[in-house]
């Protein structure tokens, strides 16, 4: 293949375009920014001519990285690489995969990723609990809790808080760590401080680990981060998250709740929640609550946000309790 690294990005997609003919190239124009569509035919109509060993150069090169991204879609960078390797040799697939990870921002910790997290498990167990808190933050949150799970006790609760009180990490902080995990992606990170952590994801974990181990990490951080922990709390379990409840658990919760304040409660909330609530209401029960709210007038966001918070308290309480079931998302649950 010839080398078309004398031409800009901007050349080589004027080339292709030209390429492909008008046809073509007007149905990539309705995927593209006005901007995009401006600068790409300000560059068509400056190009003069173009050599049919350029357009074969060009075509070639766009046909590569299109088969290193579907690669990538289905094993991870990783396999792109391998397979390109084999069929365009180590330099050349080389090249393919710097020019698209280039443009594309491929997250750390990629083949991570897509292995079995009991893989993954005996991978890192034994790391520091800083590192496995990195590597968790950028896991999906069922992948992370099945991880998390299987730490030992004393490490889970350690790992939670990391994640987070987790902001920012440096770039040569991910790669010192993907250097141990998979020296193959240390060049591929994006060199800009990547987000990352924080309380809702370590919220997004903790919803979807069995209770047990929730109720591990969350007592331990009320005794050493007692803030970190009521903020973790108040995000675990929203108001309408009640639409996670069957209608039996509904009934439960609702006869400990003071009439007024599910009222205030559901004077913002869908009307999805408000249905579901009603519905397992008495008729008699649901009309009079209906026709307070009516009559209350406004009222204050902060007086909505602590009658929500006394139901989601005593869910959270019932639930503790064993006389409810919140339905996780993270495996069946079965109540005998």
């Amino acid at each position: 293949m010839a080398v078309t690294s004398e031409f800009t990005s901007v050349q080589k997609a004027a080339i292709l375009l030209i390429a492909l003919g008008p046809e073509k190239s007007a149905l990539i124009f309705k995927h593209l920014k006005e901007e995009e569509i401006e600068t790409l035919t300000l560059e068509i109509a400056n190009t003069r001519s173009v050599s049919p060993q350029d357009k074969e150069d060009v075509l070639n090169e766009f046909y590569q990285v299109c088969l290193a991204q579907q690669y990538i879609a289905e094993g991870g960078i990783g396999y792109a690489r391998d397979l390109l390797e084999k069929a365009l040799g180590e330099d050349e697939a080389q090249n393919v995969i710097t020019r698209l990870t280039a443009s594309l921002q491929v997250r750390p910790f990629e083949f991570v990723r897509k292995a079995d997290p009991s893989q993954v498990l005996n991978f890192i167990q034994d790391e520091h609990p800083q590192t496995v808190a990195m590597i968790l933050s950028y896991l999906a949150p069922a992948q992370s809790s099945m991880i998390l799970s299987a730490l030992p006790p004393e490490k889970q609760s350690d790992v939670a808080k990391r994640i987070a009180l987790m902001d920012r990490t440096s770039p040569d902080i991910i790669k010192e760590v993907e250097s141990v995990l998979e020296r193959k992606l240390a060049s591929l990170i994006n060199q800009d401080y990547t987000v990352v952590g924080g309380v809702d994801a370590i919220v997004a974990i903790l919803n979807t680990v069995d209770r047990g181990t929730e109720k591990h990490i969350m007592e331990t951080l009320e005794i050493e981060e007692p803030e970190l922990a009521d903020e973790i709390r108040k995000k675990m379990f929203v108001f309408e998250d009640i639409l996670l409840l069957d209608d039996r658990a509904i009934q439960r919760v609702l006869r400990d709740v003071d009439n007024k304040d599910l009222g205030v409660a559901l004077k913002v909330a869908n009307e999805e929640v408000k249905n579901v609530v009603f519905k397992n209401l008495s008729k008699r029960l649901a009309a009079m609550i209906q026709e307070d709210m009516e009559y209350m007038g406004p009222v204050r966001m902060k007086d909505v946000e602590e009658a929500q918070q006394k139901i989601v308290g005593i869910i959270r309480k019932l639930e503790d309790a064993g006389e409810i079931v919140i339905s996780r998302g993270g495996g069946d649950e079965i109540v005998v």
